[in-house]
C-alpha cells in the first residue's frame, strides 16, 4: 500500500472499509440458502443453491477474469496486431494469432504452476505444483486470518503488520536459543502466533474500547510493523553480526521447518501446519460456541448485544485470532523457506490475502483453495514470462479483475447465466391450467 493512501479522509477510508466489510460478510454462504419465507415449491434445487451461490460466482469470476486477461494478451501481442494490420482480408489470421498469443501463455503458466509435462523426469514434472503449495502457504494462513474478520463484520487489512510482528518473535527466538529441533519449532511456532495475535489484539482492543475504525489502526499499524522491522534489523538484536545490510542470522538446521518431501522440492511442513489451521478454524467457525458468538457479532452487533453476547470481546477475540494465523505465516515465511530475516518477508502477502478471504468467500477451505490458486499465479507467472515474453503483470490484472467480479455478482449471474438462490422459484403452469386459460 503506498504512503499516498494515507492522504485519504478518515471517513473516506471507513466508508470503503464498510463496503469491504460488508461484501466480506456478504460472501459466506448465506446468499446461496432459501429464504425462509418461500414455499416449498418455491425452494431452489441443490444444483440452483451450488450454481449460483458461492461455489458458482467464485468459478464464474475467476474464469471472466481469465478471459478478459486472454484478451488483453492478444491485443498486446506483436504478432497479433501484425495480423490485425490486414483483418479484412484475411481475418482468420488476426484471430489464429490471438489464439496462440493467449493460449502459449496460459500453457506456460500451467506448466510452471501445476504440471510441466514436457519435463524429462517426474520430479521435475511435479516440481511446479510442490512450488505453488509452498508459495499458497503463507497465503492460506494469511487468507485465514482476513477471513475469520470478515466473518465476525471486521475488515482486518493489517495482516501484513502481523505476518512482520510474527516473523520477528519468530525470527528472536530461532537465532537466540540453541535446542533440539522438535523443542525449537514448537517454539519458533508460538513465538509467530504470539506476535501476530499481540498485534491484531490491539486492533481489536482499540476497537471495542474507543470506537476506533479498524482499518485506520490497521494502517497505521502496518506502518510501525514496517518501521520497527527496519529499525531492529540495524541493532544488535536482530542484525547479523560484521553485517551493515539490514539483514537478520540465516537460522541454523534445528531452526528450520524439515522438508515435506525430501531436498528436490521447497514444500515443507509449514504447509501441513497451514492445513491444520484451515481445519481448526472451520471447527472454531461452525462447530463452536465461540464461533456461533462471532458470527453473531458479525451477522447483527445490535442484536447478539441484546442477546447477551459481548460484541467488545468478540472484537478483541477475533483479532487475536486473526493476528495469530497471520503471525504463522510469518513463521512459515522465516523458518520455512527464507531461513532468513529480511524487510521483504512479508512481501505483498497480507494484501493478496484480502483478495484470497474475498474469492473464497470467507470461509475455510474456499479460502484454502483459493490460496492455491493463488499460489499458481504467482508459481506460473514467471515462467509465462520467461517462455513468452508475457509481462507478469498480467497476473496482477487478473487478480484485480477477479476482485472486480467477486464485487458485482449480478454481472457474474448475467455473463453466465447463472439463477439466483435467493429468488423463488417459478412455478410452471400445468396443462389443464392453460387449457382453461384458453
Amino acid at each position: 500500500m503506498s504512503t499516498a493512501n494515507s492522504s485519504v479522509p478518515l471517513d473516506s477510508a471507513a466508508s470503503v472499509a464498510q463496503s469491504a466489510t460488508t461484501l466480506g460478510t456478504e460472501s459466506q454462504p448465506t446468499p446461496s440458502t432459501p429464504n425462509p419465507q418461500m414455499q416449498e415449491h418455491e425452494k431452489p434445487s441443490l444444483f440452483t443453491r451450488i450454481a449460483g451461490g458461492g461455489i458458482g460466482l467464485s468459478i464464474g469470476a475467476m474464469v471472466a477474469a481469465l478471459v478478459v486477461g486472454g484478451l488483453l494478451i492478444a491485443i498486446t501481442d506483436p504478432a497479433t496486431q501484425k495480423a490485425a494490420g490486414y483483418f479484412f482480408a484475411r481475418p482468420m489470421d488476426t484471430l489464429s494469432a490471438a489464439w496462440k498469443a493467449a493460449s502459449e501463455a496460459y500453457l506456460a503458466m500451467f506448466r510452471g504452476s501445476i504440471f510441466n509435462y514436457e519435463a524429462k523426469s517426474f520430479t521435475k514434472a511435479i516440481y511446479p505444483f510442490m512450488e505453488t503449495l509452498t508459495v499458497a502457504t503463507p497465503l492460506i494462513l494469511a487468507g485465514l486470518a482476513v477471513a475469520i474478520a470478515f466473518r465476525t463484520g471486521l475488515f482486518n487489512i493489517g495482516a501484513q503488520g502481523q505476518i512482520i510482528l510474527g516473523a520477528i518473535v519468530s525470527t528472536y527466538v530461532a537465532i537466540t536459543w540453541q535446542l533440539p529441533l522438535f523443542i525449537m519449532l514448537p517454539l519458533i511456532v508460538l513465538g509467530g502466533i504470539l506476535g501476530g495475535g499481540l498485534w491484531g489484539g490491539l486492533v481489536g482492543l482499540l476497537k471495542a474500547k474507543t470506537g476506533a475504525h479498524e482499518v485506520i489502526l490497521s494502517i497505521m499499524l502496518n506502518y510501525i510493523a514496517v518501521n520497527l522491522l527496519l529499525y531492529l534489523l540495524k541493532t544488535p538484536l536482530l542484525q547479523r553480526p560484521g553485517n551493515t545490510n539490514p539483514i537478520s542470522p540465516s537460522f541454523e538446521d534445528y531452526a528450520i521447518f524439515p522438508k515435506l518431501f525430501g531436498h528436490s522440492f521447497r514444500l515443507n511442513w509449514s504447509f501441513v501446519i497451514a492445513v491444520l489451521a484451515v481445519i481448526f478454524v472451520s471447527w472454531l467457525m461452525n462447530r463452536s460456541t465461540i464461533g456461533f458468538r462471532l458470527r453473531a457479532v458479525g451477522a447483527n452487533p445490535h442484536a447478539a448485544r441484546t442477546a447477551g453476547i459481548s460484541v467488545a470481546s468478540g472484537y478483541i477475540l477475533v483479532m487475536v485470532i486473526a493476528g495469530a494465523l497471520a503471525g504463522l505465516a510469518g513463521s512459515a515465511q522465516v523458518a520455512g523457506t527464507e531461513r532468513v530475516l529480511t524487510t521483504g518477508v512479508a512481501a505483498s502477502f497480507g494484501f493478496d490475502a484480502i483478495t484470497v478471504a474475498l474469492l473464497g468467500r470467507s470461509t475455510p477451505w474456499g479460502t484454502f483453495f483459493a490460496a492455491l490458486l493463488y499460489g499458481a499465479f504467482r508459481a506460473g507467472g514467471v515462467s509465462m514470462q520467461v517462455e513468452t515474453g508475457t509481462p507478469i503483470d498480467l497476473v496482477l490484472v487478473v487478480q484485480a479483475l477477479i476482485v472486480l467480479f467477486i464485487a458485482a455478482p449480478p454481472l457474474v449471474r448475467s455473463i453466465f447465466r447463472l439463477p439466483d438462490p435467493s429468488k423463488p422459484k417459478k412455478k410452471k403452469a400445468s396443462s389443464k391450467a392453460v387449457a382453461e386459460a384458453k
